[in-house]
């Protein structure tokens, strides 16, 4: 993943699409601080796709007795 300034991402602009295009990530930084991330759109789409954490349980093929118990501890405030 190439890594380049504000200003010459700028002038590079139609290069850095190709890039991402092909697969290469290129790093926005202002100021030394990386801000932005140029990627191609197929990579966005796979990456704005993924399950949530919910979803990826409940597809799960756990069962019964493949997880331990629960602990049974309440927090001390909430015991009356």
């Amino acid at each position: 993943m190439r890594q380049l300034q504000l200003r010459d991402a700028k002038a590079q602009f139609s290069a850095l699409v190709d890039a991402a295009e092909q697969g290469e990530a290129s790093v926005i930084t202002r100021h030394g601080k990386a801000t932005a991330v140029v990627i191609g759109f197929a990579e966005w789409q796979r990456l704005s796709n993924l399950p949530s954490f919910g979803d990826l349980l409940a597809a799960s093929p756990l069962r019964e007795g493949d997880l331990p118990p629960r602990d049974a501890w309440v927090p001390a405030d909430e015991v009356r």
